[in-house]
């Protein structure tokens, strides 16, 4: 059987270098255009393109699946497309190409969560748990018939950062399991529950007004809001005036208010208790901060950056 395979960012990279020095027959990839990067801008090709580069593959680049490049995709002869965050929706025209299909390889359990940023809405949300839902492309938003899932805990402390590779290689996992089932036509997908695709929350695009904190929501929520968007985009705030990123922090249990007794406790109040750093947020929440980055500078640790803010004043304000 093989194989064209779709996709764009790092964690689609490693997936296709798994498939590729396994037993199946990668023939091609499609991945998107180059795009500029960083603040110079320069104009960078995707993971995926960089990894089907060192393993040999021609590489189709495109940011949609147009009549070019379903001829491109239909001369390399393959029978089935895998897709794992390619970046873009498929028509039927496009899903129509290949004798197979495709499967998409998506980061949580449908239908659950559906769209672009999975992994990150979950644990924003404080879901406990999530997994890898392996199902039949069609031109809907991940709403096709499901041929595998593997669930798996979020732990309490886990980032984005940390969750997603571990997702990645139980999707690998998975597809190792499903593609000779696949092949040899053993598998039969279902379909997914119509009333929960419609009832249950999509995971949208995020946006910079989704990575700015709300001092006003509670400590455990904003704690999920800094672990869902690291790494990527980042929760941030402001003091005087100017953004800064908050990059770890922690919810306090149970606040101890007689030990705060006389200490400023109005909502987006900082103050330095001992060693910890201390925001006080929604319904008298405490979240102590970890590691933040100011603008234009390097992340560091809460203390250092406190010390320097607070310098003869009892408490400042976020």
């Amino acid at each position: 059987m093989k194989i064209v395979f779709a996709g764009t960012p790092a964690n689609a990279a490693q997936t296709l270098r798994a498939l590729a020095n396994s037993a199946f027959e990668v023939v091609a990839v499609l991945t998107r255009t180059d795009a500029p990067v960083g603040r110079k801008k320069i104009l960078t090709q995707s993971a995926v393109a960089d990894a089907a580069d060192e393993l040999g593959l021609p590489v189709i680049k495109a940011n949609r699946v147009d009549e070019a490049t379903r001829l491109q995709l239909k001369a390399t002869g393959a029978d089935l497309g895998i897709i794992v965050a390619y970046g873009a929706l498929l028509d039927q025209a496009a899903l129509d190409i290949l004798e197979k299909g495709w499967i998409n390889l998506h980061y949580s359990l449908l239908p659950k969560w559906r769209g672009a940023a999975p992994v990150q809405r979950a644990i924003m949300a404080g879901d406990r748990e999530t997994g890898v839902t392996l199902f039949q492309l069609d031109k809907g938003m991940d709403t096709g018939p499901i041929h595998l899932q593997i669930p798996t805990v979020i732990e309490p402390d886990e980032s984005t950062a940390d969750l997603l590779p571990r997702l990645t290689n139980l999707g690998i996992s998975g597809l190792v399991e499903l593609l000779p089932r696949v092949a040899s036509n053993l598998t039969s997908p279902v379909a997914q529950d119509s009333e929960l695709l419609l009832s249950l929350p999509t995971a949208d695009k995020l946006t910079r007004d989704d990575a700015r904190i709300d001092w006003h929501r509670t400590a455990v929520e904003l704690e999920n809001q800094i672990r869902g968007l690291n790494p990527e985009p980042m929760a941030w705030t402001t003091l005087d005036e100017d953004a800064f990123r908050i990059i770890e922090a922690r919810a306090l249990g149970v606040t101890d208010w007689q030990a705060l007794a006389g200490e400023e406790t109005l909502v987006g109040s900082v103050r330095i208790d001992k060693e910890r750093v201390l925001v006080t947020c929604g319904q008298g929440t405490l979240l102590e901060l970890k590691t933040v980055q100011p603008a234009g500078k390097k992340p560091m640790s809460s203390s250092d950056w406190a010390r320097g803010m607070t310098a003869g004043k009892k408490v400042i304000y976020v």
